[in-house]
């Protein structure tokens, strides 16, 4: 079982980490996030458990409990498989564009053909992609390069 731990101290090492899940069964892996630019913990981490009725019982004693005189957060990690919260460059069906938006995403606008919100700077356009309600302009909806209702429908 993959176990998420999480108000970790900073300053906790896995070497320290792995030992106080040991007490509850074997570990075959821990993992604290480290952050790519400081270099620091990010205060969060992943142990994996073969064992789950260990891992269960690990979560149910360690949740809440103090380790380094911080109280840490344990509960049993769901998997990250679900796509469709997340927009990508060129599009997606929600979330901003680059400076707001209202559903639908990515810098060029929503999705590849169409969807609602998000172009460069601005909220929703009915059609979407870097030209059609994206960076250049709304085309029907609101939004685009910061247009308002309708965008700017320029043609560079």
């Amino acid at each position: 079982m993959n176990i998420f731990v999480g108000s970790l101290p900073f300053s906790l090492e896995e070497t320290k980490l792995k030992e106080v899940f040991e007490a509850y069964g074997e570990v075959s892996s821990v993992k604290i996030i480290i952050d790519k630019f400081s270099g620091r913990s990010k205060g969060f981490g992943f142990v994996e458990m073969p064992d789950d009725t260990m891992a269960q019982k690990a979560i149910d004693e360690l949740n809440g409990s103090s380790v380094e005189g911080r109280s840490i957060v344990v509960n049993k990690s769901e998997d990250k498989r679900d796509d469709s919260r997340r927009s990508s460059f060129g599009g997606g069906n929600s979330g901003g564009g680059y400076k707001g938006g209202n559903s639908g995403g990515g810098y060029g606008g929503g999705g590849s053909r169409g969807g609602s919100g998000g172009g460069y700077s601005g909220g929703g356009s009915s059609r979407s992609g870097y030209d059609k309600g994206g960076y250049k302009g709304g085309n029907g909806g609101s939004g685009g390069y910061k247009g308002g209702s309708g965008g700017r429908k320029d043609e560079y």
